[in-house]
């Protein structure tokens, strides 16, 4: 088999939707709040497939993450994203979820499918990949099912809640998916763990936060991001025009080390991670269509980067932010790459402590230059929609890649409960 065969190519063209804050100023609904993960997923396909010079008749396969079944429709998830995005029923669509990962772990499925060539349909050579998380999580009714309630047994259907017998509660399905039982701990107090392991300080976590908020509003006013995001029209109630979202909303205009100093720690008593240096809650999606390098060239398509390592690793739970290190070591020596050569990393900030010990270990152990670690910002200022994210930075990185006239990118994310996933991209504009 020729290398070319062997070789999965990102395709120019691939889109993002904005990040949008679940809520806006901590008070309303945030601006997405109205559109479910299926929905937000088929806006990135059809934009994607918008602008990318793909006939849609090529398209064989999607392959989209998310990580929660939060909405009425969210168990169709990539079937769903796949006619709202404009594809014909004729196209196969396959869900994957990796958690945080879901997004990265969605384009090596794609090429996995490919390159194993057992579901790869030479006809039809193309796969639309990546992901999309409505963080609009609902609260969940527990023990109501089998309830006696008025004249029957609830067994399914619409409830009154005004009948809710002694016994039934509601639970918060975001918080209940932000606890780890086998850490037996939430996702923030792994990173908390990590700061005491690390002898990470609140003050490094504060200057990491603020320069995360520098590099996304300078990258965001230069540009860079306009090439990956389509913009969204939403109708919000009592305006009286629609808003157009053109940028992620979490990124502040006027942040200072002073402020954040002043946040509260939000997870333990004296513990180093505020508001302020922790991932911002956002909805969003992103797409992209991938294919073997012999395909694209066969129809004639430029491609933006070559996918050239894989690594997904697991680390002990109770760290599980570490995830990114073990993961990105087995990329690299599957791209036959050190760490020496990488001139850009897009690393999911979940939370500052966590993110500084990964970057700790990325220069000691691989030797990657932490300046060259999230340059346009992370997720504590452009926000993590779990499912979502792998994808979002992918794209992030290529389009920085070729802006930059830089050849190769890692993109990595922790995963909860205990894993790392990383891709290595290589540019080719």
């Amino acid at each position: 088999m020729e290398k070319r065969d062997r070789s999965i190519v990102i395709l120019d063209g691939g889109r993002r939707t904005p990040r949008a804050d679940i809520l806006v100023d901590n008070k309303q609904p945030g601006l997405f709040a109205r559109f479910t993960t299926t929905q937000l997923g088929g806006m990135a396909i059809a934009a994607t497939l918008a602008h990318t010079k793909v006939a849609r008749e090529l398209v064989g396969h999607v392959v989209m993450g998310m990580a929660q079944h939060s909405h009425r429709d969210s168990i169709y998830g990539a079937q769903g994203m796949r006619w709202r995005g404009g594809l014909g029923h004729d196209v196969p669509a396959l869900t994957v979820a990796r958690i945080c990962g879901s997004g990265a772990e969605a384009l090596a499925v794609g090429a996995e499918m490919m390159l194993a060539g057992l579901r790869h349909d030479e006809a039809r050579p193309f796969t639309v990949v990546g992901g999309g998380e409505s963080m609009q999580y609902p609260f969940c009714l527990y023990s109501y099912r089998g309830q006696k309630v008025g004249e029957a047994t609830q067994k399914y259907g619409p409830l009154d809640p005004k009948g809710l017998p002694a016994g039934v509660h509601l639970q918060d399905m975001l918080l209940m998916g932000l606890y780890d039982p086998g850490a037996k701990m939430a996702m923030a107090n792994t990173a908390e763990e990590l700061a005491r392991r690390y002898k990470i300080t609140r003050e490094q976590c504060d200057v990491f936060g603020h320069r995360s908020q520098v590099n996304a509003r300078r990258a965001r006013d230069e540009g860079w991001f306009a090439e990956e995001i389509a913009p969204v029209t939403v109708a919000v109630d009592n305006a009286a025009e629609p808003i157009v979202v053109k940028h992620d909303t979490h990124i502040m205009e006027k942040v200072t080390l002073e402020g954040m100093g002043r946040l509260r720690p939000a997870f333990e008593p004296g513990g180093v991670i505020t508001a302020g240096n922790a991932s911002a809650v956002v909805d969003g999606a992103a797409a992209m269509v991938i294919a073997k390098e012999s395909d694209a060239e066969q129809h004639g398509l430029k491609p933006l980067a070559r996918v050239i390592g894989y690594g997904v690793a697991g680390c002990d739970p109770q760290i599980m932010g570490w995830g990114p290190v073990p993961a990105t070591r087995i990329a690299l020596a599957r791209a036959g790459i050190k760490g020496a050569q990488v001139d850009q990393v897009e690393l999911n900030e979940a939370f500052a402590p966590q993110a500084l010990a990964c970057v700790h270990d990325f220069e000691r152990e691989l030797g990657i230059d932490p300046e060259k670690v999230n340059p346009m910002g992370g997720a504590i200022a452009l926000g993590h929609p779990l499912g979502a994210t792998g994808a979002v930075l992918t794209l992030t990185c290529a389009y920085a890649l070729r802006r930059t006239r830089r050849r190769y990118g890692v993109v990595t994310m922790c995963i909860g409960g205990g894993q790392g996933i990383a891709l290595v991209l290589e540019s080719i504009a």
